[in-house]
């Protein structure tokens, strides 16, 4: 009996706090997601570090070992500047010494990677006044700019989703869940092929060093807002346009970062993710107010019932008792 009564308190108790489970278990999934992808790009990149690390031990003590006049520690100064200007920007090669970092087109598509929160972190402003107008910029750009992208995105998902999916809907009748979820994989594959696909075969073909897998992992960390910094375009030697190219690669960015808003908006509306999400949502609670106004409601309406109570029980007697006519003599005819 003990146990019965333990095992129903506990079974109310989940379905009470169903919702505070579901979202344990979510955080518990992220955590363990977290931890998965931990081990893997380890167990992936490690090798590959420490193999890299040995071919600079080598190629470090063989150039000291060609250049004995050369002391350690002065090669490792120039060495060390050299990286901390490679931070921000500025190599010391030769191929690399004719492009300029702040010039018009190349500020241009960096003040587009600090609005979009892409961030390549290949450019980096050098003085501090550029470091303060750079936070200044950020803390009313980057507001201005979802304003800017939720208001395009809203108007673009009017003609490219809701309307199309309510006139298929309506001259086909077909079930708008159905309809809904198949608009959103055949617009998740377009935005593929025309901001993924198509642009890394025109990656891969301007870039001499870049092949196909390298322009689609470039153009998936941008459009995401990763933004890693390890492959940035138009920074090779002698590029060809190179104004025009950075130019053509911010509007790329811009559009490609709308379409991408555009696909997810169209997934958040679909109904099964609609209820997947309200798994791990609180419940909404009622106002306190709202509660008071429903309770004087009820307390109003049963006061009326039960004045009307009487009433309906003066109707169950449809008849009022009316004297008998009769003559004395018993021979009326109308009474008859």
């Amino acid at each position: 009996m003990l146990q019965s009564l333990t095992s129903n308190s506990c079974v109310r108790l989940i379905q009470s706090n169903r919702s505070t489970w579901y979202f344990l278990f979510l955080v518990l999934g992220y955590v363990l997601y977290l931890i998965f992808g931990a081990v893997v790009f380890s167990s992936v990149e490690l090798p590959y570090e420490d193999l890299l690390r040995q071919e600079l031990r080598t190629i470090k003590r063989q150039f000291l070992q060609e250049n004995e006049c050369l002391s350690e520690d002065r090669l490792e100064e120039f060495l060390a500047k050299a990286l901390d200007a490679s931070n921000y920007g500025v190599s010391i090669l030769n191929n690399a010494s004719a492009n300029w970092n702040w010039d018009f087109t190349s500020a241009l598509f960096f003040a587009s990677t600090v609005l979009s929160t892409t961030g390549y972190g290949h450019t980096a402003p050098l003085s501090d006044g550029g470091k303060a107008f750079c936070i200044v910029y950020s803390v009313i750009g980057i507001p201005f700019t979802l304003l800017f992208l939720t208001a395009v995105v809203q108007r673009i998902m009017v003609f490219s989703t809701r309307r199309p999916v309510m006139y298929v809907h309506t001259r086909w009748g077909l079930s708008k869940p159905l309809v809904a979820a198949v608009h959103a994989a055949l617009l998740a594959v377009i935005i593929t092929s025309c901001f993924f696909l198509i642009p890394a075969a025109i990656f891969s073909a301007l870039e001499g060093d870049w092949n196909f897998l390298e322009s689609f992992y470039f153009c998936f960390i941008s459009l995401s807002t990763i933004g890693l910094g390890d492959y940035v375009p138009g920074e090779g030697y002698n590029q060809k346009f190179r104004e025009l190219y950075k130019v053509g690669i911010t509007v790329y960015l811009i559009l490609g970062l709308i379409a991408m808003l555009v696909v997810l908006e169209t997934f958040c509306e679909l109904q099964q993710l609609k209820q997947l999400r309200k798994m791990f949502y609180l419940k909404k609670e009622k106002p306190q107010d709202r509660l008071n106004i429903i309770d004087h409601d009820h307390l109003s309406f049963t006061s009326v019932a039960e004045h009307g109570n009487p009433l309906k029980d003066d109707k169950t007697e449809p008849f009022v008792d009316v004297p008998v006519l009769s003559s004395p003599a018993g021979d009326d005819p109308m009474i008859r």
